[in-house]
């Protein structure tokens, strides 16, 4: 490894026995910085009022098997920016996964609430209507910026 190698990510288990999805992945510290900020650029679009999941900035990032890996860069995503709109990342289904990296327990539930999401059970309710694909809001905004500049 060279001077700027953080390290190896090892597939392994989870918590609940499952195949943990991370490939084996020797990583440099500039390819980690490259892949939060793909992170974050996804999820600054994210409009007030709507949510997206781990799993669908993976997928937008190029990289759909490291939903865990965009986990750990959103727990940590207060260190890069404190106007990131972590609040709108969850789970696949909608659970408010990432609140323990809030302030306070509720501070995620609170912050979707006041942008119109009603949350029950620490799940966002109508999770269809709510989530934001990035890779279909991306595509069809630049489809009509496209139009719109012709």
């Amino acid at each position: 490894m060279g001077n700027n190698a953080v390290g190896i990510e090892r597939a392994g288990k989870t918590d609940s026995g499952k195949q943990d999805e991370s490939v084996i992945i020797m990583q440099s510290r500039t390819d980690k910085e490259a892949l939060a900020q793909a992170v974050y650029d996804i999820v600054i679009q994210v409009p007030p009022g709507r949510a997206t999941s781990y799993g669908a900035i993976a997928k937008a990032i190029g990289y759909p098997n490291l939903s865990r890996m965009v986990g750990r860069i959103m727990k940590n995503s207060s260190d890069y920016c404190k106007n990131l709109p972590a609040h709108r990342v969850v789970n696949s289904q909608g659970l408010l996964s990432g609140k323990d990296g809030f302030e306070h327990s509720g501070q995620m539930q609170q912050l979707l609430e006041q942008e119109g999401i009603t949350v029950k059970g620490n799940k966002i309710n109508n999770w269809k209507n709510v989530f934001w694909d990035p890779m279909k809001e991306i595509q069809l905004f630049f489809f009509i910026m496209l139009l719109y500049f012709k």
